[in-house]
């Protein structure tokens, strides 16, 4: 008999209770066909307000559709993470899922808002240095209709992110009576914001339109683009504080890592253990990785036991555990 076939010969394992897969964020169906939708009446809606801003020469409206532009790029954006987090989703390339693709997502969008705010404070102090007659009636009627598809676009996103929490209150709920609060999907979060920043614009951009046209504040156009920008601003930098963390794992002060110490502390009655390396990173909304190394006397004391003992917290959906026995 050769080598080849004594190797066929041999029972075969059945290894399937120590083989998973690394799908630990199944992302959201119901959130990517909603950032789709929006993604499409945003690019309509920005076709209208920058040929409006332009012919009735509106600073404020200009911006709005400027700005709307980018959130057109950065939606879609948003929605083309969706699709490819699901398509990757079983690449093994990826060592602990796609999830990360739409947190990427997020913080490019949250990028291009910074540059939108930039443009919008370029425009608006080149308009205070050189004013031009503004067409008030016209420019009103434009920012109205972007206003009333914002709040439209803002319902649609609400509704997903509503959904969101929900889905995750019911599927991760602790055993062990700790809340950590709710984690968003962040590239949700950020196709939101797009559409929260754009509404605020439109107000700004109303408040100036209606200022100057009945007492003659042609200067307020300008201001309230200023005002838009720090406040688009102001969002940007918090969007890109949030993804930012997630995307280099800086997940160390989180309550799940004082948990897991509280654990092995448990698990040290006799003193004999000592918790010499932990790592904790966030491979889903809500579900986290985990590494660790225990140093110990104790000879009852194995990967397994530690394994069992972190079950009873469901947001840890991956350990690798060394047990070193001296």
């Amino acid at each position: 008999m050769t080598q080849a076939e004594t190797k066929d010969a041999m029972p075969k394992e059945d290894l399937s209770e120590w083989v998973h897969e690394h799908v630990f964020d199944g992302g959201s169906e119901r959130a990517e066909r909603r950032t789709r939708l929006v993604m499409w009446i945003t690019l309509a809606t920005m076709v209208i307000e920058i040929g409006a801003g332009w012919w009735f020469n509106s600073m404020a409206l200009l911006a709005d559709g400027w700005h709307m532009s980018s959130h057109a790029v950065a939606i879609g954006l948003s929605a083309l993470a969706y699709a490819a987090a699901r398509q990757y989703a079983r690449d093994p390339r990826f060592a602990f899922g796609t999830w990360k693709i739409e947190v990427l997502a997020g913080f490019a969008s949250a990028v291009f808002l910074l540059g939108v705010a930039a443009l919008m404070v370029f425009g608006s102090v080149e308009r205070l240095w050189s004013p031009e007659p503004i067409h008030y009636r016209e420019a009103l009627i434009v920012a109205a209709l972007g206003l009333a598809v914002n709040l439209v676009c803002a319902f649609i996103l609400g509704g997903a992110h509503d959904h969101d929490h929900h889905d995750h209150g019911h599927h991760h709920g602790h055993a062990h009576g700790h809340e950590h609060g709710h984690h968003h999907d962040l590239n949700l979060k950020s196709a939101y914001v797009h559409v929260l920043a754009d509404a605020a614009t439109s107000v700004l951009a109303i408040f100036a339109l209606v200022g100057g046209w009945l007492y003659g504040w042609s200067w307020l156009d300008p201001v309230m683009g200023l005002v838009g920008a720090v406040l688009v601003a102001v969002w940007a930098k918090n969007l890109i504080a949030e993804t930012g963390k997630v995307l280099l794992d800086r997940e160390m002060d989180h309550p799940v890592v004082q948990e897991i110490r509280e654990v092995m502390a448990e698990l040290n009655v006799s003193g004999a253990n000592h918790l010499t390396d932990l790592h904790v990173w966030r491979v889903g909304k809500q579900t986290y990785s985990v590494a660790l190394s225990v140093v110990t006397t104790d000879a009852a004391l194995t990967p397994a036991v530690v394994r069992q003992a972190l079950s009873v917290h469901e947001e840890i959906v991956h350990t690798t555990i060394e047990v070193h026995h001296r």
